[in-house]
């Protein structure tokens, strides 16, 4: 037991430190110096219903912090795409965790539906979004959200946090239903959009 605690604490020191140099480096990737906190990823998922999540994509999932979390909660028979673009993270996502169904895809948020279809899947129930939007060209924002849209299920739902509302009329401009709650148990306090057709 306790070798195992020391190799989660090792774990969780290395992940937090690669985040801070990645932000140092990457600051429109990530937007955040720290990654998420607990209970704002509790609150998040808590929005899935896990009996229905057969494929779940999540956009940026950095050192992990979401990406742990949704695989504890899923069905075996689920399937998680994480699709990252720093090679830093895609590594350390590919050196720490093992589960089978994880699949670590260098990409961009942009093509979601090609690298979906090249993963053999038609379409995802849910998608889980930390991009900083705020930070990217209003053009591709659009694009990833009306990607997003598009490689939903029809009862599909995005879940997306954020620290600002840029990104509000893109989302009600793609999505017949916009929920926006706050949350204010992270270093930041964050707005959590849940988006469905």
């Amino acid at each position: 037991m306790a070798n195992q605690a020391v190799k989660r604490a090792a774990v969780a020191t290395s992940a937090a430190s690669l985040f801070a140099r990645n932000f140092f480096k990457h600051p429109s990737m990530l937007g955040s110096v720290i990654p998420s906190s607990r209970f704002l990823v509790k609150n998040l998922l808590n929005r899935i219903d896990w009996d229905r999540a057969r494929v779940v994509v999540e956009f940026g999932p950095g050192v992990g912090t979401i990406t742990r979390e949704v695989l504890k909660r899923m069905r075996p028979d689920a399937v998680l795409l994480a699709i990252e673009l720093n090679d830093d993270f895609v590594e350390y996502l590919g050196a720490t965790i093992h589960d089978p169904r994880l699949r670590v895809l260098h990409g961009s948020a942009e093509h979601v539906r090609r690298l979906l279809a090249e993963q053999g899947l038609v379409s995802a129930d849910y998608i889980i979004s930390s991009i900083p939007y705020s930070l990217l060209p209003g053009s591709l924002r659009q694009q990833i959200v009306d990607e997003s849209r598009q490689a939903l299920k029809s009862h599909g739902s995005l879940l997306v946090f954020q620290f600002n509302r840029a990104l509000l009329p893109c989302l009600k401009s793609s999505f017949g239903s916009v929920q926006l709650n706050f949350h204010f148990l992270n270093i930041l306090p964050v707005l959590i959009f849940h988006c469905t057709p």
